[in-house]
């Protein structure tokens, strides 16, 4: 008799390095004048809004942005580039922007 036992499962890939984020966003939903629902609405992960606020806000350059986060300056792009299609997606069709969650460690410096 051959009895199955059924495994945990187990998670596929890389473990997601965590980015460092040196300042929390003051709020955590933004959302159009005249608001709108939840089927309206879009997430930006912490990390997405750090990269956001350092490079575009802050100017600072990607490789130096990349150091501050601990991540490479590859990774840094792509973070960026998802958090500003997520940004405009929001803008042009009037969506609620929810800011958290994600894989990120709280800078105390």
């Amino acid at each position: 008799m051959n009895v199955n036992k059924a495994r945990p499962a187990r998670p596929k890939g890389r473990p997601r390095k965590k980015k460092i984020v040196h300042q929390s966003p003051n709020i955590a939903l933004f959302s159009p004048h005249g608001g709108s629902d939840v089927r309206t609405q879009i997430s930006i992960a912490m990390e997405e809004y750090e990269a956001l606020r350092l490079y575009d806000h802050m100017g600072k350059q990607q490789k130096e942005a990349a150091e501050m986060m601990g991540i490479s300056q590859q990774s840094f792009s792509r973070i960026l580039r998802g958090a500003r299609r997520k940004v405009s997606d929001a803008i042009v069709n009037a969506k609620s922007i929810r800011i958290g969650g994600g894989s990120y460690l709280n800078s105390t410096g």
